[in-house]
């Protein structure tokens, strides 16, 4: 079902509850009184936020009123309470019919989160409300159109929990749907939330050769936005080549944020976007850490209790943590670690390593940090990258995390942490300043 044309140039940023602002920025001001909380002893301070979805239904839905919505989300669309955007929408349309769910559509692991890494759900009936949920992981831009025809709808409302790196696949699942529904003349609704990892960008830049599913366009690793800011930053920057036309993008933006907060300084409900990412920790070292998946010889830590943090395999020893240490990265410390993953690399074999202590969020930075990793792990003789010989073109997957070959070639000829971050340091200033016009929140 298309929309009137006069509306698609229309980019509104809602702030429900505080006023409307086209492009309202959320400073220092806007944070809260402190929580109670904060003022327990041992206890890190957290700040009041409220997150798109809770300023939405304080607003009684009338952003959506009268709408016929499909739904992108996961287990991470909740409010304050953990009541999912789902099951309150269909509560509300139930009772008062102002507006209907033409259908729920789920991302890499499902709608409810069933699914592990690299699975979906399928497409069925949801047991709580009845609803359709249509199976939209590893969808093309043109199966998101077919699937948005299927369920009739007007507008697309997206609510899903992002942790900040290139290559978490939900930043594409936006990204994708935006282009589908640029295409059918639909309206698109993004519910903020906060980046766990904070607002700093980190890292290289994706080059068009190596873009996958893992990262489609031409952003950096650590892109330092909340999914609102992205999904202005993708409307003005490549739909109008991909989708031949801008969408009509509104945010609900979070109240009460700023980008120096992390995942674990606010009250908002911490749920597991998927099912290695169990804690705001988790996130803080994930843009870093994921590039682990490109290394064959070491686990990225699937299977324990703490992915992303140990990282290890047979073969290596507590040299590693040692010359970590020595090195003084800021924020980190590392923990000499021996684990045997349940699962996944090295499932029940005994793996050497370390566990990553972030010390200091604030002075932390992941890539910076798993560069030096790389370099220190790739002196040990069982180091080897992981390749995939059904791209022969491409077979090496840390290229693809890492946007190019750049980072293996210096790693592999012995080229230092600093000069590494050093050769990438112009992209990440050039898109520092690209982002600049869409951030929401300000950076200081």
């Amino acid at each position: 079902m298309g929309r009137d044309p006069e509306r698609l140039s229309r980019r509104r940023v809602i702030a429900l509850g505080g006023g409307a602002a086209v492009g309202a920025v959320a400073c220092a001001a806007d944070v809260g009184p402190a929580n109670p909380e904060q003022d327990k002893p041992g206890l890190r301070p957290r700040f009041p936020v409220r997150t798109g979805l809770d300023r939405l239904v304080e607003g009684g839905f009338a952003a959506l009123a009268g709408e016929r919505v499909g739904v992108i989300s996961n287990p991470t669309g909740v409010d304050g309470r953990y009541s999912h955007l789902v099951d309150l929408m269909h509560a509300h349309a139930r009772d008062t019919g102002g507006l209907t769910i033409g259908g729920v559509f789920g991302p890499e692991h499902g709608f409810r989160g069933s699914a592990q890494a690299g699975g979906s759900e399928g497409t069925g009936l949801d047991a709580r409300t009845g609803l359709t949920v249509y199976d939209a992981y590893t969808a093309s831009q043109a199966t998101w159109e077919t699937l948005y025809q299927r369920a009739d709808v007007q507008t697309v409302v997206f609510d899903i929990q992002d942790v900040g790196s290139r290559f978490y696949t939900y930043i594409w699942t936006l990204y994708d749907s935006m282009v589908a529904a640029a295409r059918r003349g639909l309206r698109y609704v993004v519910l903020d939330r906060p980046n766990p990892a904070g607002g700093k960008a980190y890292g290289p830049m994706m080059t068009t050769r190596f873009t996958t599913a893992v990262g489609k366009k031409e952003i950096v690793q650590q892109h330092g936005m909340t999914v609102g800011e992205l999904a202005r930053f993708y409307n003005d920057e490549f739909l109008p080549t991909d989708a031949g036309r801008q969408v009509e993008l509104e945010v609900i933006e979070c109240g009460g944020w700023v980008p120096n907060m992390m995942g674990a300084d606010t009250d908002v409900p911490w749920v597991m976007p998927s099912p290695n990412m169990p804690t705001p920790d988790t996130a803080l070292v994930y843009p870093g850490t994921g590039m682990f998946e490109g290394v064959a010889s070491l686990s990225e830590g699937r299977g324990t209790t703490r992915p992303f943090e140990l990282i290890g395999g047979p073969g290596f020893d507590y040299h590693w943590s040692d010359r970590l240490n020595a090195a003084n990265l800021p924020g980190v410390s590392f923990r000499e670690a021996y684990f045997t993953p349940t699962f996944n690399k090295f499932a029940n074999k005994l793996c050497a390593g370390v566990e990553v202590k972030v010390t200091d969020p604030h002075a932390f930075d992941p890539i910076r940090t798993a560069v030096a990793m790389l370099v220190e792990a790739r002196k040990f003789p069982a180091f080897v990258w992981r390749t995939d010989s059904w791209d022969a073109a491409r077979p090496h997957w840390i290229d693809k995390l890492s946007g190019s070959e750049r980072l293996r070639t210096m790693i592999d000829a012995g080229a230092s942490t600093d000069e590494i971050v050093g050769a990438w340091s112009d992209e990440l200033a050039e898109f520092d300043a690209r982002r600049r016009p869409y951030l929401l929140y300000r950076r200081g």
